[in-house]
């Protein structure tokens, strides 16, 4: 195994290289969980592995209910798939409410507070209501309850992670709440070892190959649970040592070819930000190593910026203004293209702009 091998299996598993999903519903489903805190961003992670779809037609399962999003297994949003929220939530949510116990604390919110939110919550949801988060604020002032940005935010995640809320249709360009219950019809319970089992299959099978720690940075679990959940599915694995560390991956192993015609595809992605390619793994080297703080935007970490990746490798970043007729992508290379390159990366644009029903002017 090679570093170069890792990153195209990891294309070809996550399913940006070769055969795309048809739904929203598949890629999420697939994934496991897809990190959206970045809403637009969110929506093209979805259409990268599905190219026939459009953003309206992610846009809209997100309103059907097809997909949800809602905070799950780290201190973030993720896209998930309606049968999964619950088992999802009850395996991580215990962990997630470890990492964010200091901001409760600080904010006083203790279980009987939460048991007062929870109940407001639900009582204004209650029958189809969907609100955003300025209205639930509202209905919490008036009960007394002060809701600074940061207090609301902790309180509406909590009541996420206790499987009482999760997303709603869009009013306008906000994003509305509504209660679970009526949300998602009941599934079947997964009991504790099942969920555990079936989050460490999905893993390493669309993420692979991955290391444990890469699997605790993900899942948000502990490794104590990672090592007991990779050792109810391993069978269904191959483990090879590279460079000190195990990786597991699923069998049989994809093509680890080029993949610049695999399926058609182009050789070059544009990568929206917080993608599952580069933020689903502790150790990101298979996709870039060290990169010049520089040549990244001002916050100078390559996970907030969109990136653009060539071969499996993040050669550069990019950004989208949006006007009436067009969308403009204005790609900042790390260093001079090559004339195939460049023009692997506008094929990559005009395929963003497709997804968006915009023609693509592309800035090199």
């Amino acid at each position: 195994m090679t570093t170069n091998q890792i990153a195209h299996q990891r294309l070809h598993n996550q399913h940006i290289a070769g055969p795309g999903f048809s739904t929203p519903a598949d890629v999420v489903r697939w994934l496991g969980a897809v990190q959206a805190q970045d809403y637009p961003a969110g929506k093209w992670a979805v259409g990268l592995r599905a190219p026939s779809l459009s953003d309206d037609e992610v846009e809209r399962a997100i309103t059907n209910g097809e997909v949800l999003r809602t905070h799950v297994m780290r201190p973030t949003w993720h896209l998930v798939a309606p049968e999964d929220i619950r088992w999802l939530q009850a395996l991580t949510a215990p962990r997630v409410k470890v990492a964010i116990s200091n901001w409760a604390r600080r904010m006083e919110l203790d279980e009987a507070f939460l048991a007062r939110t929870h109940i407001l919550i639900e009582q204004a949801l209650q029958g189809g209501n969907h609100l955003t988060r300025p209205e639930i604020a509202a209905v919490l002032n008036q009960a007394g309850i002060p809701t600074d940005p940061l207090r609301l935010t902790n309180i509406v995640m909590q009541a996420e992670l206790d499987a009482l809320i999760c997303s709603g249709p869009r009013k306008g360009h906000e994003i509305t709440y509504a209660l679970l219950e009526e949300r998602v019809p009941q599934t079947r319970p997964l009991a504790y070892d099942e969920a555990l089992a079936e989050l460490t299959r999905r893993y390493f099978t669309s993420h692979g190959p991955a290391t444990v720690k890469d699997f605790v940075w993900w899942s948000g679990l502990t490794t104590a649970q990672a090592r007991s959940g990779l050792e109810m599915i391993k069978t269904q694995l191959i483990q090879e040592v590279f460079d000190g560390k195990t990786y597991w991956f699923p069998e049989p192993a994809p093509s680890t070819g080029d993949t610049s015609s695999s399926a058609g595809a182009p050789g070059a992605y544009l990568l929206p930000n917080y993608d599952e390619y580069i933020v689903a793994y502790a150790d990101r080297t298979a996709a870039y190593d060290d990169i010049p703080a520089d040549k990244l935007d001002a916050r100078g970490n390559v996970l907030f910026n969109h990136t653009i990746l060539i071969n499996g490798w993040v050669v550069g970043i990019w950004k989208r203004t949006l006007k009436k007729a067009e969308v403009v992508i204005e790609a900042t290379p790390f260093a001079s293209l090559s004339e195939s390159e460049s023009q692997v990366v506008t094929a990559a644009a005009e395929r963003y702009g497709r997804f968006l029903h915009l023609p693509a002017t592309v800035k090199l």
